[in-house]
């Protein structure tokens, strides 16, 4: 089972939803960054669960520990291990899932695979795995803060049939974090909030869509071949789970576009190159041109509902299963910063492989 991610730049991640903890080992990562558990803090707070009702009310501190590779604040260039021990699982809530497949979760997949599992929350499969990826992408987000300056900006911008038409010049920080769903639109935000509710009430699941705007990207990175930077960058997202669509620029959007309208036009001044549009969302050929990456990733409503629904167990007879347990009626919510993290370790780890290639060490 592949748990790692990264070529130069790579993260490990380890540990289940309901096991003693979760963590990440970081290699590659250069020596001379600075570093503290704050640093990671700050991200992990905003994926930590129990934050308001539009949430799991799972309780879980998510305090990282590093265990290695940093050195009166400053990376040593070694590898850093990472560690979140959990505190609030409750393990019963999942004793009939030992039994049921819940329709939309990974149970079967795994018992077809493996042939074993850990029914207790999904183990590996579940969403819990994430905080790992959100305390490692927070390095290679620091790394870059600290090399190029780039910024990365996610938010909720759709929820159920509720879109936000908010402009990418009115989203900040502050203002996705003043909202409960995280969305920057007021109006929207609102409406969306009520979506969510009202399918926590009816117990119930609603589907979202994170929009991804990253700045001050560095310009060259990415392969023209497979190793396409929107190529990484959709495997990075689609590897979240409850992930089922990802978008670059125009997306599928480009599709109803005639090539006159959809080609950005490139211009030179004051000694740097840029385009009059960025409908390529900051890549061509797979190599980012220095313009803003923008992307969209959709996800599924929650698998996990507490509404009663036909399924099978592992004998193949028929049952109903209302699962227990406490999930997010909308999983979109608390997805931000993961979207953040996982985009974060991409462009890390390209531009640690540019680097090599100019030799710039």
């Amino acid at each position: 089972m592949s748990s790692s991610f990264g070529k130069i730049f790579t993260i490990s991640t380890w540990g289940e939803s309901h096991g003693a903890g979760i963590g990440a080992t970081i290699d590659g990562c250069p020596a001379g960054i600075s570093l503290s558990p704050e640093d990671l803090q700050i991200y992990l707070d905003k994926r930590r669960p129990g934050q308001n009702s539009m949430t799991t009310p799972r309780k879980e501190g998510d305090k990282v520990q590093i265990l290695s590779g940093v050195f009166e604040g400053k990376t040593t260039g070694t590898p850093i291990s990472l560690a979140i021990f959990n505190e609030d699982q409750r393990s019963g809530d999942y004793s009939e899932m030992q039994t049921w497949y819940r329709p939309g979760h990974a149970d079967l997949t795994y018992d077809l695979k493996y042939g074993f599992r850990d029914f207790r929350g999904g183990g590996r499969s579940s969403a819990r795995e994430t905080a790992a990826r959100v305390a490692a992408g927070s390095i290679a987000r620091k790394m870059l803060q600290d090399l190029a300056n780039t910024e990365f900006l996610a938010w909720v911008s759709d929820v159920g049939n509720i879109s936000s038409n908010i402009s990418l010049d009115e989203v900040t920080q502050e203002a996705i974090e003043e909202s409960p769903v995280r969305c920057p639109d007021k109006t929207a935000s609102a409406k969306m909030e009520k979506e969510i509710a009202d399918a926590k009430m009816n117990k119930d699941s609603v589907g979202g869509i994170v929009t991804l705007l990253i700045k001050n990207v560095p310009a060259c990175l990415g392969e023209p071949a497979f190793d396409r930077t929107e190529a990484l960058l959709a495997q990075a997202m689609l590897s979240i789970p409850a992930t089922k669509g990802f978008e670059i620029g125009s997306g599928f959007s480009a599709a109803k576009m005639r090539g006159s309208e959809h080609n950005d036009i490139p211009v030179y001044q004051n000694g740097k190159f840029s385009t009059k549009t960025n409908f390529a969302g900051g890549t061509l050929g797979g190599i980012t041109n220095g313009e803003n990456i923008l992307c969209r990733i959709a996800f599924k409503p929650t698998a996990t509902i507490a509404k009663e629904q036909p399924t099978v167990n592992k004998l193949g007879e028929s049952g109903v299963l209302a699962a227990r347990g406490r999930h997010d009626p909308c999983v979109a919510v608390r997805a931000p910063v993961i979207v953040e993290s996982m985009a974060a370790l991409v462009l890390a780890d390209l531009y640690l492989r540019n680097r090599a290639r100019q030799n710039l060490f």
